[in-house]
């Protein structure tokens, strides 16, 4: 049984539970730039992923569906659908160069392309800064990445697609065996299998009593693959962050009339954002 005294305290000041960044001083300026690069290339991808994942989800069903993937048809403008030059792909700076309009039909792009690259490039940054310059930052590049494709996906179209969720779960057990991770890989093995087990229970029960659906696969395969990264000591405080979390954001939406009508919204932003502070913060109940 763990003693609630070594539960971690929120209170305590920067440093106390991870919040420092213990290599910043042991990274160069170079370095710092090189993974910014990484994280503004990275990030172009995560649009890829969040514009065209749903989509391929969604024509999975058709009988006889035209070519869409990842790669098929070339990037292109989704008004004029103009074929993209490889200048008009440059992260950000492209965006920029246009003043945030296509170059041929003068139709606005979405300012969500130039802030998911920023997104993706500072978080790269924090990883560089938090586990130094090497294979460790780079997987946790790639953690923050992941989620916040997904985060997004899930905001707007309620999937969770399984090629990232599934992609998540193995790089963090991989990366826990490798010694990559900060988790053992006990605890990383277990946390995948408990965090999947218990949000499985949960929605069993609701379900039980409620007589309707309460959460989704996706969520449960998310905590699966959060478990593997922040391991079995940190699943608790992940649930009830994530849980605090959805629920203020769920009645502020019910207050302002924009919760819809069956009540339902996405639990996997803040799984995400959960898993992410426990990540990088090392939030636990154990030592």
């Amino acid at each position: 049984m763990i003693n609630p005294t070594a539960w971690p305290q929120l209170w305590l000041p920067p440093g106390t539970m991870g919040w420092v960044l213990p290599h910043i001083a042991d990274v160069s300026l170079l370095q710092i730039i090189g993974m910014l690069a990484i994280g503004l290339v990275i990030g172009s991808f995560v649009n890829v992923l969040i514009h065209r994942l749903p989509q391929m989800i969604l024509r999975a069903d058709e009988t006889a569906p035209a070519v869409f993937n990842l790669g098929t048809p070339r990037s292109h403008c989704p008004h004029c659908l103009h074929t993209l030059s490889w200048y008009e792909l440059i992260p950000v700076l492209s965006f920029c160069s246009s003043w945030g309009r296509c170059r041929h039909c003068n139709q606005a792009i979405a300012f969500r392309y130039p802030l998911v690259e920023i997104l993706t490039a500072a978080l790269f940054g924090l990883s560089v800064l938090k586990f130094g310059f090497g294979y460790s930052a780079l997987l946790a590049g790639f953690l923050c990445a992941v989620l916040l494709a997904l985060a997004w996906i899930d905001a707007e179209t309620f999937l969770l697609p399984d090629v990232l969720t599934q992609a998540l779960l193995w790089v963090g057990l991989i990366g826990s065996a490798m010694s990559l991770t900060p988790t053992p890989l006990m605890h990383s093995l277990s946390g995948a299998v408990l965090g999947y087990a218990l949000l499985w229970l949960v929605s069993w029960g609701f379900e039980r009593v409620a007589g309707k659906e309460g959460m989704g696969q996706g969520d449960l395969k998310l905590l699966a693959g959060l478990g593997a990264w922040v391991g079995v000591w940190s699943l608790l405080p992940l649930l009830l962050l994530a849980s605090v979390s959805g629920l203020i954001f769920g009645v502020i939406q019910k207050m302002r009339g924009q919760l819809g009508h069956n009540g339902h919204f996405a639990f996997g932003p803040f799984l995400a954002f959960s898993g992410f502070a426990c990540f990088f913060l090392g939030i636990s109940m154990g030592a």
